[in-house]
């Protein structure tokens, strides 16, 4: 479980921080580039967006193919592609939103800073630290990507009848455990919508706060 919720942190956040440099980093020239009618914005945004994709996503499907037959993770090719595939989607949410707080600040020091805070509330609201999260600050874990995907990776993983040996002789359902039942294993199909909405809501942001800057 906790090879799991690593997954879903480190490749979270990863990914997000990448994206905050994009663009501060390429404020002048776009500003220049934009100015001289050389492109439409939508473009250098599309164009963006998909020339980060090929590296983006190498490196976690490398790290997920070696490190998830190495954890002892279940040895079922469909639950690792799923489990890949659930990652890699959580890398497109994440670097969709490190675009838009680095669209949205266009400062290099403001961007990280925000971006840190995030990050570290996603990581107590994700649901495997902190499992019996303040009802007044609930809510917080709705907001954050790594704790949809956390539970999907779950979901992928284990069944509500999946079985363990607790002690021994003695087998108990996986679904009981804290940190498993906190989470729950059903209605993944809301998390992977929930998700859907995520990705796209930060890329709409972050194009917004691009034509603003222009």
């Amino acid at each position: 479980i906790a090879l799991i919720f690593f997954f879903s942190v480190f490749w979270g956040f990863y990914p997000l921080y990448n994206a905050v440099f994009t663009f501060p980093q390429e404020r002048r020239t776009l500003i220049k580039e934009r100015s001289s009618g050389m492109y439409r914005l939508s473009s250098y945004f599309m164009a963006r967006t998909i020339s980060d994709l090929p590296l983006e996503l190498a490196l976690p499907t490398a790290f997920v193919s070696i490190i998830y037959w190495m954890g002892g993770l279940k040895p079922n090719p469909i639950t690792f592609i799923l489990s890949l595939l659930v990652v890699l989607y959580s890398v497109l949410v994440a670097q969709s939103l490190g675009s838009a707080i680095g669209a949205l600040l266009m400062e290099i020091k403001p961007a990280t800073t925000l971006a840190s805070v995030t990050t570290l509330v996603f990581l107590i609201a994700g649901g495997y630290y902190v499992q019996q999260i303040p009802p007044f600050i609930v809510w917080l874990k709705y907001l954050s990507y790594s704790y949809y995907c956390y539970k999907l990776l779950l979901g992928v993983q284990y069944g509500e009848n999946d079985t363990y040996e607790c002690a021994a002789g003695v087998w108990c359902r996986i679904a009981d455990v804290p940190a498993v039942k906190s989470m729950g294993l059903n209605h993944l199909w809301v998390d992977v919508g929930i998700m859907a909405l995520m990705l796209v809501g930060y890329r709409l942001v972050a194009y917004l706060a691009l034509c603003r800057v222009m």
